[in-house]
Order: structure tokens, then C-alpha cells, then sequence
């Protein structure tokens, strides 16, 4: 197996909007190509120490901005997919069924103005960075421990070495990441989640009100099913990715690895949406519990809240929301890609020393 796209797949896989500011990390997809990508420039860059630090920085400068400004560009549907999820706390069945995409973006258009689209939107951009750099450093630190226990600092290593290596160290990483930068995740849903009625009127004062009302540990709310969405979304965001890239590449060896980069990571982030969104409509809603001064609804934990779920929504119920973020997975990634090679050719212009 190639080590340079393996590693490049799970860097960042399993957080979805903090994907996110994750559901739902750029989501899966464009987390996928960008990484791929990161490391496939790394690798060029490694002429030197000198260099090879630059060449980190300039990634990790590029790929921030590039998932910022994805992130940016897709707020809208990241929006409406958060409403969504989140409609079955305190509405009533009848209400439910009526939910359609349409009518919610007309209604916060009438009722909140065409900028509320971007609610929230301003702590994801600033999640980004943290989360990125964490992950990369925690990624490095955890594969250099890996590969010491399992014997490969010095030599190839075997092929189940190359996919333990980057697969735990991945998880791992994503991990250390996603509890890192927790609060800052829990506070994008919370300003993204309130309608007409302002409770909390910014950043500061989210966080101020919610270690005020619910204690510190408030704004760990829901870290559970977060932590419990890395290894699933890694696992079929890796194997998705790496079978769909190799099927390709061997009945089309001519095709552009960055096009094929760019398809497999849809696909791919496609996949891992659809099977972890269950865990993260759970996340989003223990996030919410008691937010806004708002009785509880959810107090018997993750398996409770989906048992809770099923019975009152039924099983529709667990992927309310769904198609928005659908929608989203395509653009975020050609974005990613189109802001990403542009800002490496621009940085690789600008003088070394």
C-alpha cells in the first residue's frame, strides 16, 4: 500500500463540522483530498530541514485557508443541516413532516435576514486553525510512537504496518484534536442552532453564559458521540478512499491524480456522512441540552438519546438533515481543491529567506 496516500487520508478524518465546525471538520470529503494533497507536497519538500519546516507551515497556512474559506462558502447548507437535526427536540411530529429545505431557507431569509445563513460561521473559521494544527502535530507525535514500538523507525515496514501506523495514529490524532478544540465546536452550535430569538449574542458571551448557567463542563456537552464518530469515520473514510483510488487508477492510469483525488474524496465523504450522521445528529442535540434556559429532553445518555429517537421520530429520524449536507460534500471539496493549489502556487513564490 502507498504510504503517502494512506497517511494523506486519515491526518484529520473523523470530525465532521467542527465537521467543523465537524459534522460535520471541510468535511469528509474535502478533508480527504486536502490531506492527500498536504502530504504529497510534503513529501516533495523534504530537501532539507530548513525547507521541510517551511513546507509545513505553508501547508498548514494554505489548508486552513482553504478550509475556511470552503467552510465560508457552504455555511449556508452546514446551517440548514444543524436545524434540521436538531427540529425533533422541541417540535411536534406534525411539524416534522412538513420539514422541507425550501421552506427553512425561505423562512430565515423572512424571519432572520439573508446573513443569518452565516450564523456561527465565524467560530468555525476560527476552530480551523487550532484544529488543523493540533491534528498535524498530534498526528506526527503519535506516528513517530507507533512506528518506534512496532520497530519501522529505521526500515519499510510491512503492509499491515503501513495501514496500522497511519490508521491509529489517525484516530489518535483526531482524538486529541476534537477534544482540544471541543468548546469551540459546542459554541458554533449553539449560535448556529437559535432562530428568531437571540440568547446567546455572540462568541464571549456564549461562553461566558454557559459556564455561568450549565458550569465548565457545559461546554463539553456531547464530546461522548464526537469521540465515538473518529474511528467509524476514519475506517470507512480510509477504505472508501484508498478502494475507489486504486480501482480508478488501475483501469485508468492516465487520468489526473488530482481529478481522481478530487472524485474519490465525494465519494468518500459522501460514504463516511452517511453512515456516521446518526452519531452526529445524536452530538448535535446533546450539545443543545438545556441551552437557552430550555428544559432537558435527553437524560439517559448516547444509547438513550437514540433509543429516544427512534421511538418518538422514528428511524427517519436519525438522518434528519441529511440531503443538506449532501449537497455540501461536492462543492466543499472542489473549493478545497481550486483555493488550496491556488494559495501553494501563490506562497510558493514568496521568498525563503
Amino acid at each position: 500500500m502507498n504510504m503517502e496516500a494512506g497517511v494523506g487520508v486519515v491526518v484529520e478524518g473523523g470530525q465532521r463540522a467542527l465537521k467543523s465546525a465537524h459534522g460535520t471538520v471541510v468535511d469528509a470529503g474535502a478533508r480527504k483530498f486536502l490531506q492527500h494533497q498536504q502530504q504529497h507536497d510534503h513529501s516533495k519538500s523534504s530537501l532539507g530541514p530548513q525547507q521541510s519546516q517551511l513546507g509545513t507551515v505553508s501547508q498548514l497556512l494554505a489548508g486552513g485557508i482553504a478550509g475556511a474559506f470552503s467552510k465560508t462558502c457552504t455555511a449556508p447548507l452546514a446551517r440548514l443541516t444543524i436545524l434540521f437535526q436538531v427540529q425533533g427536540m422541541h417540535s411536534d411530529v406534525a411539524t416534522l413532516s412538513k420539514a422541507c429545505i425550501w421552506r427553512e431557507a425561505s423562512r430565515i431569509i423572512n424571519e432572520e435576514g439573508f446573513r443569518a445563513f452565516w450564523k456561527g460561521n465565524l467560530v468555525t473559521i476560527a476552530h480551523r486553525l487550532p484544529y488543523s494544527s493540533v491534528n498535524f502535530y498530534a498526528y506526527e507525535h503519535y506516528k513517530s510512537w507507533l512506528q518506534s514500538i512496532l520497530g519501522q523507525v529505521n526500515q519499510r515496514g510491512s503492509a499491515s504496518a503501513d495501514v496500522l501506523v497511519p490508521f491509529v495514529g489517525g484516530g489518535l490524532a483526531g482524538i486529541t484534536a476534537a477534544s482540544a478544540t471541543y468548546p469551540l465546536d459546542l459554541v458554533r452550535t449553539r449560535l448556529a442552532a437559535q432562530r428568531s430569538t437571540i440568547y446567546y449574542r455572540g462568541i464571549w458571551h456564549a461562553f461566558h453564559t454557559i459556564c455561568r448557567e450549565e458550569g465548565f463542563l457545559g461546554l463539553y456537552k456531547g464530546l461522548g458521540a464526537t469521540l465515538l464518530s473518529v474511528g467509524p469515520s476514519i475506517a470507512i473514510s480510509f477504505s472508501v478512499f484508498e478502494s475507489l483510488k486504486s480501482s480508478w487508477q488501475s483501469r485508468r492510469p492516465n487520468d489526473s491524480t488530482a481529478m481522481v483525488s478530487l472524485a474519490c474524496g465525494s465519494l468518500s465523504g459522501i460514504a463516511s456522512s452517511t453512515a456516521t450522521f446518526p452519531i452526529d445528529l445524536v452530538r448535535r442535540r446533546m450539545q443543545l441540552e438545556g441551552a437557552a434556559g430550555r428544559a432537558r429532553v435527553y437524560n439517559c445518555g448516547i444509547l438513550g438519546t437514540f433509543r429516544h429517537i427512534i421511538q418518538s421520530e422514528g428511524f427517519r429520524g436519525l438522518y434528519r438533515g441529511i440531503l443538506p449536507e449532501y449537497y455540501k460534500v461536492v462543492p466543499g471539496v472542489g473549493i478545497v481543491f481550486m483555493t488550496y493549489e491556488t494559495l501553494k502556487m501563490l506562497l510558493s513564490h514568496i521568498p525563503t529567506s
